[in-house]
């Protein structure tokens, strides 16, 4: 089942992050889904398989100079045990879905170039490369 991420699922989206090597405490995941809970321009879905929550996905509307206004994926992480079992494209169709009602013409999405699987995956579904980048950070503290 896909449904929309709710507060109580911190601990759970936390656990699947830390898969990732995404090293947030569980009250900083829990702050950043009242974020996204209460934006009008971002959404986060869980898929749950036996009521438990295995994977996630987080998205928000991208507005640019350069490009046209579109939607992306900020997030995708699925279960490791759980690879290959059609969960990551439910969550992506439900996010097409959500998209295509924000009026967005086009899905783009970010991925660490490590993870070879993960590019597989996704131009299996129909995304195409669009270019290569580094990814430059600065800490502000």
């Amino acid at each position: 089942m896909i449904r929309e991420m709710r507060i109580e699922d911190a601990k759970a989206v936390n656990g699947l992050s830390h898969q990732l090597g995404y090293p947030l405490t569980i009250e900083e995941t829990n702050q950043n889904i009242q974020a996204v809970i209460h934006s009008n321009d971002h959404i986060a879905f869980v898929a749950e398989v036996n009521n438990q929550v295995v994977g996630w996905i987080g998205a928000a509307q991208a507005v640019m100079i350069e490009v046209m206004p579109h939607c992306e994926i900020n997030g995708l992480v699925i279960d490791k045990d759980l690879y290959g079992k059609g969960i990551g494209k439910l969550l992506i169709e439900k996010v097409k879905q959500w998209a295509r009602e924000k009026g967005n013409e086009r899905l783009s999405l970010r991925c660490n170039v490590r993870r070879i699987d993960a590019h597989s995956f996704y131009r299996h579904l129909g995304f195409k490369d669009r270019k290569q980048q580094t990814n430059f950070v600065m800490d502000l503290k």
